[in-house]
């Protein structure tokens, strides 16, 4: 690439990651002992308000996440070449530092340790899954840092949000599951499912997403047949027999599966060799297997046929007024369509970078101070980074408009906006078919 990034080494080799882990280890100790506020003044290595403006990334190459945290860091990288090939920020090209989470908690941990307190950076876009945001959070808000995630949707940081925990440090530019678990219950009610049994995976993402789903569904009239005793599955588990037996056994309308792709495809494939798909059960997906690769993982069936086709699910919608120049672009960088959090992991780095433009610093208490005033109106509306930055520039407010939404930040830097209805089509191929609009 033309821009300047640095690639560290990555999280697995030998004695570094060991001392990050016990780096972290201590520091997380150290914290509950402390007073919120007491820890965030303690920032022990902020970044700097001169210099190149530093950016983590903190995303899952690897592990069960890595189909989507691969492209979501190539949507990072794009938008730094973009801003670098006009100027970068606070006049000097971007220094990107990138880590691999590895879809795993202590990873991630460990990443935004070395981000925040080895390299200093201001701001991290990260981390893609709830599980891993919520191990490094508490480290960016201890060292403020600002850290804005493009597909962490928990609803859980909301909570944690309002109660004051993250001061202004955390937000994300896809919506919270209590919004996904809304129209999950409006499909399911729409597809005339009246009784639904749910298997999640037993994380943050998981469990968010279930309790979020219950009582909408309940709401609209459906019942949730194991809502007393839900089926859950560990994050690493390879075998699902007795959690399908106990999802399907009661022959609801459908089966909710909450995860990700490389366990989710396991669970599908399971399913049709039990002989549970094809019947009167449906099953319905989550925006975590929401991929092209879904098809080919499960595999086709003894009618030649993708086991897949049919399914249906749900994800947040990728319609912000930016969308077509990004895809755009996008496909003429990578020959590719742009994955589910693509849009949102460019409008993250994006917002960053403007903020930290209009601050004038690449601190991270500068550019949290700066967050709403360049992605919420009032201002000039903009979709275009580097018009952005030039009216930054020139002094004028901004109403940052990305290809995810709108991306305006409510209190508890929560964003707002709509959900694809997609499914598998005969050439295994992900196809949207409706949109689901759901307030908040």
């Amino acid at each position: 690439m033309n821009s300047p990034i640095r690639w560290f080494a990555r999280l697995g080799q030998g004695g570094a990651i060991a001392l990050l882990l016990l780096v972290t280890a201590c520091q997380n100790n150290t914290s509950t002992a402390e007073s919120p506020a007491a820890s965030a003044s303690a920032s022990p290595a902020a970044a700097s308000a001169d210099g190149p403006f530093k950016l983590g990334s903190l995303m899952p190459l690897t592990g069960d996440l890595a189909q989507y945290g691969q492209t979501m860091q190539d949507s990072i990288n794009l938008l730094v070449d973009t801003t670098n090939s006009c100027g970068g920020a606070l006049g000097q090209p971007i220094e990107l530092i990138s880590e691999d989470d590895q879809t795993d908690p202590a990873a991630g941990a460990a990443g935004m340790t070395k981000l925040a307190e080895v390299d200093r950076v201001g701001a991290v876009v990260g981390a893609a899954g709830s599980a891993v945001s919520s191990a490094a959070v508490d480290i960016a808000v201890r060292n403020q840092v600002v850290q804005i995630s493009p597909s962490s949707t928990s609803p859980s940081f909301t909570d944690r949000a309002k109660n004051g925990d993250f001061k202004g440090f955390w937000a994300r530019t896809a919506p919270p599951d209590t919004f996904q678990g809304d129209a999950l219950a409006q499909l399911a009610r729409e597809q005339g499912f009246n009784t639904v049994a749910v298997l999640a995976i037993n994380n943050d993402y998981g469990n968010g997403l279930l309790e979020a789903f219950v009582p909408a569904f309940e709401a609209l009239g459906g019942t949730v047949v194991n809502k007393d005793n839900p089926t859950k599955y560990a994050e690493n588990a390879t075998t699902f027999d007795s959690e399908l037996q106990s999802s399907f056994g009661d022959k609801p309308d459908a089966v909710l599966v909450i995860g990700y792709l490389e366990t989710g495809s396991l669970i599908l494939k399971s399913a049709y060799e039990q002989g549970l798909l094809g019947g009167d059960t449906k099953v319905l997906l989550t925006d975590g297997m929401k991929s092209d690769e879904l098809a080919e993982n499960v595999g086709k069936g003894s009618d030649g046929q993708f086991i897949t086709t049919g399914v249906i699910g749900t994800a947040p919608s990728a319609g912000g007024p930016a969308i077509d120049a990004f895809t755009k672009l996008y496909q003429e960088k990578f020959n590719r369509a742009p994955n589910v959090y693509d849009p949102n992991s460019w409008d993250a780095a994006a917002i960053l970078v403007l903020a930290a433009e209009a601050a004038k610093s690449g601190r991270g208490a500068d550019i949290e101070a700066k967050l709403d005033e360049v992605a919420n109106a009032p201002g000039e509306v903009v979709t275009d980074v580097c018009k952005g930055l030039e009216l930054v520039r020139a002094g004028t407010d901004i109403d940052y408009q990305g290809a995810s939404g709108t991306v305006d930040f409510n209190a508890q830097g929560d964003v707002v906006g709509s959900y694809d209805v997609w499914t598998i089509g005969d050439d295994g191929k992900v196809k949207v078919e409706s949109t689901i609009n759901v307030g908040g």
